[in-house]
């Protein structure tokens, strides 16, 4: 990997807990790290006239947070090249633009504010909604965050949409030396309960074939290229974001593909990938459809 990491900071805890999981994840790629702080006001303040002092004190605010983030890494990862820049520009379009010249971008769930334990942070949600690379929005237990489950779950959506996620989720899976869980969730409309629903040829039987079949044709080229990752591939009935919450409860990663294209305006988030970004129990990767 030539690509550096990129790990958006602002000194909350939600923020500290990406730079650790952003640290040990570009140590285990050999790749660098990047820690972005933005803030508009740097941009304003330093229009403003003089006030004794060369830099204003959003940016020295912004510069103490990368600072202490840089240490923070470099700590936890030794070998890892950590660097840091402060940003006047809007947090969300800042870390959209780096991740252009990134492997993936990091952010906590949330950041500061009076509602921040209520809801997805403002900046995590636009960040995984616009990039044009994936995203992982640090969340859930320590030990998720940590590795200590030595699974991933990846989501398989249907053809054409997941081919960008299958790879990451090989790359990490591969990376982490641990089982890569494959899920794609079905539904019928009919209930089970009118005899049917079980039986040879009957709807639900149809729609677990049709699973199993979107699994192998996703996963068995990925899989021979990455011969080390032992894979389990699953077909569950139930809606995807529910069976991707319930399942994230023991995994170290779930993976998702985008929901949308990745053009001008970034990748959609689909219904899926909002459910996990507040519910899930782990990091959560978005993953834009690869053209």
């Amino acid at each position: 990997m030539t690509l550096p990491l990129v790990v958006g900071v602002d000194g909350s805890g939600p923020s500290l807990a990406a730079v650790d999981w952003a640290a040990a994840e570009a140590a285990r790629h050999g790749a660098g790290l990047r820690a972005v702080y933005a803030s508009p006001w740097v941009r304003y303040e330093a229009a403003l006239p003089p006030t004794g002092s060369e830099r204003t004190d959003e940016r020295l605010l912004g510069e103490h947070i990368v600072a202490s983030a840089v240490e923070r890494a470099r700590e936890r990862a030794p070998g890892v090249r950590v660097t840091g820049d402060v940003v006047g520009e809007d947090p969300a379009a800042a870390l959209v633009a780096a991740g252009d010249r990134a492997y993936a971008l990091v952010t906590g769930e949330r950041g500061h504010g009076e509602l921040g334990d209520l809801l997805l942070g403002s900046v995590a949600a636009a960040v995984a909604a616009r990039a044009r690379c994936p995203v992982v929005v640090v969340r859930g237990t320590p030990e998720a965050a940590g590795g200590a489950h030595g699974r991933i779950l990846l989501g398989l959506g249907e053809p054409g949409t997941s081919a960008g996620a299958v790879d990451f989720a090989y790359r990490e899976a591969e990376a982490r030396d641990c089982v890569l869980d494959v899920v794609h969730a079905w539904q019928t409309l009919l209930p089970h309960a009118s005899g049917e629903g079980g039986g040879p040829g009957g709807p639900a039987r149809t729609a677990e074939e049709h699973a199993f079949t979107l699994l192998d044709t996703a996963l068995d080229a990925a899989s021979a290229r990455h011969p080390r990752v032992r894979t389990r591939r699953r077909a569950v009935e139930g809606t995807a974001g529910a069976v991707l919450v319930d399942g994230s409860a023991d995994a170290d990663l779930v993976v998702v593909g985008a929901h949308g294209g990745t053009g001008r305006f970034g990748a959609r988030l689909g219904r899926t990938s909002r459910r996990l970004l507040h519910h899930a129990r782990c990091p959560v990767a978005i993953v834009p459809h690869r053209r």
